[in-house]
């Protein structure tokens, strides 16, 4: 039983057709000679009829194989202009892909990584969009969004779950061995407690605070989550943090154990109307990525650590 012929066969045959021997066409082909004279041979099996005569000089074309050139080169023209739309494809991954999130994270983890981004797929645009605004998927105003949620995507919205979103208060090693590291709310009623962060994060922040009784004991508020973590390492007080970012940071001090009492989790989402376009799905992919990997090095050092709560939801 033949196989059907495929386009490797016909390659061969128009280049022993061109060259005259197998020797010659495997060498343009950069196969072995005896790859192209049995590539030749199951095309005759296939078709069912001889191409070529074998002479001690070379291949010379029967006078059906001289009937099958034209078509044959036709397959290749084909064959040659699918090659070169999809490598054009290829290079025209091209273009912007706006990513919102909280100040927080783009800051701490989507930022630092954009450069390696940018050196793998330098004809990839980034905005990286970090507004107090929800930025709304479906409506086109940013591509992909890491958002920390605990209510159901609308539709259209899709995407994947990293981990459980937990927070709690940090101090640095600094602080800790001035002041100690407080164990309960009774402890934290003693300390200094730095506010603010920037981006949605102080509404989510104050709330938590005021739950717990402590919104009086903010002494200074900084409007970025640069300053925020600045004056926490630089031992002025207390904060609460994402514990996926401050528990990766070898300077910070877990206070307090996470709250556990939600149903957030981190997000890394599209919409269905761009999840398919190249350049969206690389950033994706890429960001996918290096999100999995920082989790799971958060994780081993919470072992590390001794710290009961996972990472990980």
């Amino acid at each position: 039983m033949t196989r059907d012929p495929e386009w490797s066969d016909w390659r061969v045959f128009l280049a022993v057709a061109r060259h005259g021997s197998t020797l010659a066409a495997a060498r343009v082909l950069h196969v072995s000679q005896s790859t192209a004279a049995r590539r030749v041979t199951a095309l005759e099996e296939a078709l069912g009829v001889k191409l070529f005569e074998r002479r001690a000089l070379g291949y010379r074309l029967t006078e059906a194989g001289h009937d099958l050139m034209a078509t044959a080169e036709e397959v290749e023209k084909a064959a040659l202009a699918a090659e070169a739309r999809a490598r054009a494809h290829g290079r025209s991954v091209g273009g912007t892909v706006r990513i919102t999130t909280e100040q927080v994270f783009a800051v701490s983890l989507v930022a630092p990584w954009l450069r390696d981004l940018h050196e793998l797929h330098p004809e990839i645009g980034i905005e990286l969009d970090s507004a107090k605004e929800l930025r709304d998927l479906g409506a086109g105003e940013a591509d992909v969004a890491l958002r920390s949620t605990g209510k159901p995507q609308p539709e259209g919205v899709v995407g994947r779950a990293l981990l459980r979103d937990d927070w709690t208060l940090y101090c640095s090693r600094d602080y800790a061995a001035t002041h100690g590291v407080p164990a309960s709310r009774e402890d934290l009623l003693r300390h200094n407690i730095v506010g603010g962060g920037g981006g949605g994060l102080w509404r989510v922040y104050l709330a938590w605070l005021e739950e717990l009784g402590l919104s009086q004991q903010v002494s200074i508020r900084y409007d970025s989550i640069n300053g925020l973590m600045s004056a926490v390492k630089s031992a002025i007080g207390i904060a609460i943090l994402p514990c996926v970012i401050a528990d990766a940071d070898p300077d910070l001090i877990r206070c307090l154990p996470p709250r556990t009492d939600h149903r957030r989790q981190l997000w890394l989402l599209t919409h269905e109307r761009v999840r398919r376009t190249p350049a969206v799905r690389i950033v994706v992919d890429y960001l996918y990525e290096r999100l999995s990997a920082h989790v799971r090095a958060v994780e081993r050092r919470r072992e590390e650590l001794g710290l009961a709560e996972r990472v990980a939801a």
